[in-house]
C-alpha cells in the first residue's frame, strides 16, 4: 500500500500523525506526506518518519487564490504518484486535497479526510456555519471515509453528510513521553523551569492567536495577584498576538507572574512540573494539551467549548467555564491552590479518562479504518 498524507502545514503531520505513519508502517505501507513547509518556524520539528514529502505552496486561508497553484501542484503528485490512499486533514489540506484527488478517486484511490473540528459546531458563530457546513456537504460526496475526533462532530456527519463516518479517539497522545512524575523527578523538572516549590504553576498551550483566547487567562491572573502572590503562569507557544499579549500582560502588572516560553518541543518535561493546566480556547476539536495534561494527572481548568467537553467532566476531571468568564476562571484556580485532596482527584480521574486517547488506543482504531475490509487493503 502507498498512501499520501495531505495537510496544509508540515507541522501538522509532524505533530498528529506520528501514530497513523507508524500503524502503516507496521503494515508494510509506503507513506508519504505533501504540505507547506512551515517547520524552520517550528523549533526543531522534523517530518523525518515518513517515505517521502512533497513540498506543496498551500496558504492557510481556504479563499486565497494562492491555493490554485497548490491544487496544480499537488493533483501533478497525486496523478503521477500511484497512491492507494489520499488522507487528508486541515480545512485548506482536506479541501484542496480531495479536489486534486478526484481523477485518483476514479481510478479506485480511497480517498479519507480527518475532521479535526469542524468549523461549524454547536453555538459557534452564524457566519461559518453560511461558510462552512456548505462546502464540507459538498467535500464529503469526494470522501470514502470522513473520520471524526469528537461525539458532537460524528453525530452531526452522519446525519448530514452522504459518506461513511468512522469516529477515533484524537489522534494519539504517547504514554511513554506523557506520564506522571515521582517526587524527585517532578521536583528536577519544576527547577528546570525556574520554579519553587512554593509556586501555584499554570501551564497553557498553545498558538498565540484569537482562538486560544490567552487574554482570559491573564485577565484571570490579575484577579488574583494578592489572594494568590506565588501564581506562576507558562505560555507555551508562538503566533501572532505574543507582542500584543505581552503588552497586556505588562499592563496588568503580570511580569513576574506570567512567562513566555515560546514554541516547546518537551513539554512532557513542563506539564508534569506545573499544578494544573487551563485552557480558554474559544474553539477545539479535540485538544492534545488537555489529554496530555491529563495522562500526566493534572487538573484541567478549560473553557466550554465540544473538545473540552469531550475530556473535561465538570468537577470530576476539572472545571468547565464561559470562555470569556476570567472572573470563573480565577475562582476555579484559587479552589484548586487552595486544595492540594481536589487537585489530586480531579488528577486521578483525569488520567483515567485519557486512556482511550493514547497511542495504543488510536492505531487500534486508525487500523479497523484502514484494514476492516476490502475497500483499502494491506
Amino acid at each position: 500500500m502507498k498512501v499520501l498524507i495531505v495537510a496544509t502545514v508540515k507541522s501538522h503531520i509532524v505533530q498528529f500523525h506520528r501514530p497513523l505513519v507508524s500503524m502503516l508502517h507496521e503494515h508494510g505501507a509506503e507513506v508519504y506526506a505533501a504540505a507547506y513547509d512551515n517547520l524552520a518556524v517550528k523549533n526543531g520539528l522534523k517530518l523525518d518518519f515518513v517515505d517521502g514529502v512533497y513540498d506543496i505552496p498551500f496558504v492557510r486561508s481556504p479563499f486565497s487564490p494562492k491555493n490554485i497553484v497548490a491544487y496544480r501542484a499537488l493533483k501533478k503528485v497525486i496523478d503521477g504518484g500511484g497512491f492507494d490512499v489520499i488522507h487528508c486533514n486541515t480545512p485548506v489540506g482536506g479541501i484542496v486535497g480531495r479536489l486534486a484527488a478526484r481523477k485518483a478517486k476514479k481510478g479506485g484511490t480511497k480517498v479519507l479526510y480527518t475532521a479535526h473540528g469542524f468549523h461549524f459546531f454547536k453555538g459557534g458563530p452564524k457566519k461559518s456555519w453560511l461558510i462552512y457546513y456548505p462546502v464540507e456537504k459538498l467535500m464529503a460526496r469526494l470522501t470514502d471515509r470522513l473520520i471524526t475526533i469528537n461525539e458532537e462532530d460524528n453525530r452531526l456527519a452522519e446525519e448530514k453528510f452522504n459518506t461513511e463516518v468512522c469516529r477515533i479517539h484524537g489522534v494519539g497522545v504517547d504514554t511513554e513521553r506523557y506520564h506522571e512524575a515521582d517526587g524527585e523527578t517532578r521536583a528536577s523538572l519544576r527547577a528546570a523551569e525556574g520554579l519553587t516549590d512554593g509556586d501555584f504553576a499554570i501551564l497553557c498551550t498553545g498558538e498565540l492567536n484569537e482562538n486560544k483566547n490567552q487574554t482570559t487567562l491573564l485577565e484571570a491572573a490579575a484577579k488574583l495577584k494578592e489572594s494568590l502572590p506565588n501564581l506562576k503562569v507558562l505560555l507555551a507557544g508562538n503566533g501572532p498576538l505574543e507582542g500584543r499579549l505581552r503588552e497586556r500582560a505588562a499592563s496588568l502588572g503580570l511580569e513576574d507572574t506570567v512567562r513566555f516560553l515560546g514554541y516547546r518541543t518537551d513539554l512532557e518535561r513542563v506539564a508534569p512540573a506545573v499544578d494544573i493546566v487551563v485552557s480558554c480556547s474559544r474553539r477545539e476539536g479535540l485538544p492534545l494539551n488537555i489529554v496530555e495534561a491529563m495522562l500526566c494527572g493534572r487538573a484541567v481548568v478549560a473553557s466550554e467549548n465540544r473538545g473540552h467537553r469531550e475530556l473535561v467532566k465538570d468537577g470530576k476531571t476539572g472545571y468547565i467555564l464561559s470562555p470569556d468568564d476570567a472572573e470563573g476562571f480565577a475562582g476555579a484556580i484559587l479552589r484548586l491552590a487552595n486544595d492540594r485532596e481536589l487537585r489530586m482527584r480531579l488528577g486521578a480521574e483525569g488520567k483515567k479518562f485519557a486512556q482511550s486517547y493514547t497511542v495504543p488506543n488510536v492505531k487500534k482504531e486508525l487500523e479497523e479504518i484502514y484494514f476492516a475490509d476490502s475497500e483499502v487493503k494491506k
